[in-house]
């Protein structure tokens, strides 16, 4: 009998007490709707675990557990097994940053300075709004801001400006978009 006892393995360790958790309160210090710089700083921070982790299968419709846990059963008995085909229209116009359309640029017309703003001494930029077509060319073409004595030529220049076809989804859209056309003096 002394074989038998001594081939026993004792009972394993019970398990370790769970760890006390201390929520710490954290005080907002707010004055006049700006956040201050803390009064101290803790010398300890305690990282805190969590006790499990969430499930990483099994998602599916809330209160649709009955379904096997995902929600492709409630689409495949809706809409039979493949479910349906759906397919995004592509918009009729886009807006797109000046930025974005001096890339798409292919054709550019220097404005003419004309010779009564150089006389006076009058420079700046003239921002427009345009509409790029689906061929590229200009249309909708007016003046947001700019002064008043260049903004006839920076019309003028920029009805002839060409650009590349913006494409959505392989197909061409047009282009809502400004335009900065910028007069300097000098060199």
């Amino acid at each position: 009998m002394a074989s038998s006892i001594g081939s026993e393995t004792p009972p394993p360790p019970p398990p370790p007490p769970p760890e006390a958790v201390h929520p710490v309160r954290v005080q907002s210090e707010m004055m006049n709707n700006q956040l201050t710089a803390p009064t101290r700083i803790p010398h300890d921070i305690k990282m805190i675990a969590e006790r499990e982790a969430p499930p990483t299968q099994g998602f599916g419709v809330a209160g649709m557990e009955g379904l096997g846990g995902s929600s492709s059963g409630v689409t495949d008995s809706l809409f039979g097994q493949s479910g349906p085909k759906v397919q995004a229209a592509a918009p009729k116009k886009v807006n797109i940053s000046a930025g974005v359309a001096v890339g798409m640029l292919i054709q550019k017309t220097q404005p003419n300075y004309p010779p009564i703003a150089k006389a006076a001494r009058v420079s700046g930029t003239v921002v427009l709004q345009a509409t790029i077509s689906k061929t590229g060319s200009i249309e909708n073409l007016h003046v947001i801001s700019g002064p008043a004595m260049l903004q006839q030529a920076a019309l003028e220049a920029v009805k002839t400006w060409r650009y590349r076809p913006y494409l959505l989804n392989n197909e061409p859209v047009e282009v809502e978009t400004t335009v900065n056309v910028i007069f300097t003096l000098g060199g």
